[in-house]
């Protein structure tokens, strides 16, 4: 696990640092630190297993969390027709303590050399969809990992989920997000360390922003410069100025080209009052010339493109786990005679069943 400091940042007037954030206590059931430091959830048998290697299978998680307490079922969910693991699991406990137990002992643990992540299975959609007491984290240290991130987040609340995003090799990517179960602690923990220095690296610790959000915001930031694209092959740079001079003065308008002087159909235009280039992109986008629909948006630097798509493809992620919570049912004590066809003939009257698989795997340790 990764050591961390932290410290605010240094005043330049007196270069003083402010102390760490306190450190957890612990609750009723006797978790601090890493755990979630709440009280536990009604119903809290059930764990949800993430950033499971694709290659880890029932019997492994029956290895290792049988360990810790009794199991009543394990479930590696799987895509419907490859029947490859899509790197989450559901385990059920005979009761709450051992559940507990588990997430204490076993939160990040490798397994196939990848750390697991644990939370306890909500199933309640409404809290995960709302988004409500997650925080987006970014400029982390690449050394920081899952745990040392939930470490340092638990003194302020019962943690939901904590993830730091990582490439296809599992380096740190340098942000993460965390969810509280309140807001409240979710707005503790950005007061206390937005601006904190951790591990030396000066972090941002913020509301996450959904896509829509993201979105909204990014449309109500002031720009001059303004990105056209899906332009025909015969537009050239008086033909922006014309089109686009009609929203206000424009200080520059150019159609890219690649060496032969070749349109690479997209371009740029300039204009002297931020107001007049929001009216443009407003008035613009969407809009048909010679036959093309062109796009008309606010220009992005490098970095803020990055970023959105960094952003994007972390919430398709997050919405893919979330969308299948709470949507599986486990059945025992079926006779040897019952097979999948029977079972999906059986729950078919119920609604639309979109998987059904009988497992054979020992969870008695």
């Amino acid at each position: 696990m990764a050591q961390i400091q932290v410290q605010r940042q240094q005043a330049a007037a007196t270069g003083a640092a402010a102390p760490p954030p306190p450190q957890s206590m612990p609750t009723q059931n006797g978790m601090a630190g890493g755990v979630a430091t709440g009280p536990i959830p009604l119903g809290s048998t059930s764990l949800y297993v993430g950033d499971l290697d694709l290659n880890v299978s029932e019997a492994q998680l029956a290895d290792l969390f049988g360990q810790v307490g009794q199991l009543v079922s394990i479930r590696v969910c799987r895509d419907q027709t490859t029947r490859r693991s899509l790197g989450y699991a559901y385990i059920n406990f005979t009761n709450g303590q051992e559940a507990a137990r588990a997430l204490e002992l076993l939160n990040f643990t490798p397994l196939n050399n990848s750390p697991i992540r644990i939370m306890y299975s909500h199933r309640d959609p409404s809290l995960r969809k709302s988004g409500a007491g997650n925080i987006y984290i970014k400029n982390l240290d690449k050394a920081i990992d899952h745990k040392a991130l939930h470490d340092t987040f638990s003194a302020f609340g019962n943690i939901l989920s904590c993830k730091v995003a990582t490439d296809a090799s599992g380096q740190s990517k340098g942000y993460g997000f965390v969810q509280f179960d309140t807001e409240e602690a979710a707005k503790n923990a950005i007061d206390k360390l937005n601006g904190m220095l951790i591990n030396d690296k000066q972090v941002y610790v913020g509301p996450f922003l959904r896509k829509q959000e993201r979105d909204s915001s990014t449309s109500n930031t002031r720009f001059n410069n303004v990105f056209v694209k899906n332009l025909s092959e015969s537009t050239a740079d008086e033909d922006l100025k014309n089109v686009f001079g009609e929203y206000g003065s424009i200080t520059s308008a150019v159609v890219m080209r690649d060496g032969d002087g070749k349109s690479r159909c997209f371009g740029f235009v300039n204009f002297e009052n931020a107001d007049d280039a929001a009216k443009a992109v407003e008035a613009l986008n969407g809009k048909k010339f010679d036959d093309k629909e062109w796009f008309v948006a606010k220009a992005q630097k490098k970095s803020e493109r990055e970023q959105e798509l960094k952003g994007r493809f972390e919430q398709s992620m997050k919405e893919a786990v979330d969308k299948y919570q709470g949507l599986n049912l486990y059945i025992k004590n079926l006779d040897d005679t019952i097979s999948d066809e029977m079972l999906k003939e059986m729950f078919s009257e119920f609604g639309t069943v979109t998987s059904c698989k009988g497992l054979l795997v020992p969870v008695s340790i």
